[in-house]
C-alpha cells in the first residue's frame, strides 16, 4: 500500500512540473528542436548527411589551387581556424575548397568571426588557373562583423548572411563576434531555389540559375563575368579575407 501512494505521490509531482513548464512558455524537453535540426529537417529524405569536417582532419579540403591546406589553417576545440600569415608572398592565399564537387544539397556550419573581421562560404566554385579567387567562379554567403567591419556600412547586400553584393538579409540575426552563428545554405538547381537560415531564421531566398539569377548577377559587381556563378557543380570553399575565423560542424546532404 505505501509504494503505491509513493508511486502516486510521484506522478502527481512530474505531471505538476510538466504543466508549470508549458504555462511558463516552456516545451517538454521531448519537444525541444535545436535550430540545426529544424534547419535541416528541410531536406527532408533525400540524402544522407556527409560529415565534411568533424573536427579531427581536414580530409575533405584543400587549398584553392594549391595541395594540402598550409599552416595558416589549425584545428583547436573541433573547430578549423584561420591565422591569417604575418608574411605572405604577392597574392598568396589560403582560401580552402572541398576535394569533391556537389550541385544541389544543403549545407549545414557553424562559423565564427573576430572582431572587425570578414570572410565567407562559396559554394559552385571550379578551380581555374587563370582565376587567383574562388569567389571569381563560386557565390559568397557573406561571414562578417555586422558592428565593426567597414563593409557592413555598404548596405545589407554586403552584411553577414547575404548573397554577396546580391541579396541581403531581411534582418540582422548575427550573434556578436567571436560567438558561434549556426548556418544552413541550400542549393537546388532543379527547382531553382536557394536560401540562407541563420541562427534558425530564413533570412535570404534566391533563384540559382535562369533569367532570375542573371538578373541579379547583372546589378552586381559581377555584371559581365565569364566564370562567376556559371558553373551548377563545383566545390564549396572557405575564404581566406586576412582575418582570423572559425568554421565547425560542417556536413552537406546531397538533393539530386
Amino acid at each position: 500500500m505505501k509504494n503505491l501512494l509513493y508511486t502516486a505521490l510521484i506522478a502527481v509531482l512530474v505531471m505538476g512540473c510538466k504543466e508549470k513548464k508549458e504555462k511558463d512558455g516552456a516545451l517538454p524537453d521531448s519537444d525541444v528542436t535545436t535550430n540545426t535540426e529544424t534547419a535541416a529537417s528541410a531536406s527532408e529524405n533525400s540524402g544522407e548527411w556527409q560529415v565534411l569536417f568533424d573536427g579531427t582532419n581536414f580530409d575533405s579540403w584543400k587549398r584553392y589551387l594549391e595541395e594540402g591546406v598550409g599552416e595558416a589553417w589549425k584545428i583547436e576545440d573541433n573547430a578549423m581556424v584561420f591565422y591569417p600569415p604575418k608574411e605572405r608572398k604577392k597574392g598568396e592565399k589560403y582560401n580552402l575548397v572541398t576535394k569533391e564537387s556537389f550541385t544541389n544539397f544543403v549545407l549545414s556550419l557553424e562559423w565564427r568571426i573576430s572582431e572587425g573581421g570578414n570572410s565567407g562560404i562559396f559554394w559552385g566554385v571550379k578551380e581555374i588557373e587563370s582565376l587567383n579567387e574562388a569567389y571569381l567562379s563560386g557565390p559568397e554567403i557573406q561571414v562578417l562583423d555586422n558592428k565593426k567591419h567597414p563593409d557592413a556600412k555598404n548596405g545589407p547586400i554586403r552584411q553577414a548572411g547575404a548573397l554577396y553584393d546580391m541579396v541581403g538579409p531581411s534582418e540582422d540575426v548575427t550573434k556578436p563576434a567571436g560567438e558561434w552563428n549556426t548556418c544552413v545554405l541550400t542549393v537546388n538547381h532543379k527547382t531553382n531555389e536557394g536560401s540562407v537560415v541563420l541562427n534558425g531564421k530564413e533570412i535570404i531566398n534566391f533563384p540559382v540559375n535562369g533569367e532570375g539569377w542573371e538578373a541579379l548577377v547583372d546589378k552586381s559587381k559581377f555584371k559581365g563575368s565569364d566564370h562567376f556563378g556559371k558553373y551548377p557543380t563545383g566545390k564549396i570553399g572557405l575564404q581566406d579575407h586576412g582575418d582570423i575565423v572559425a568554421y565547425r560542424n560542417i556536413k552537406i546532404k546531397s538533393l539530386d
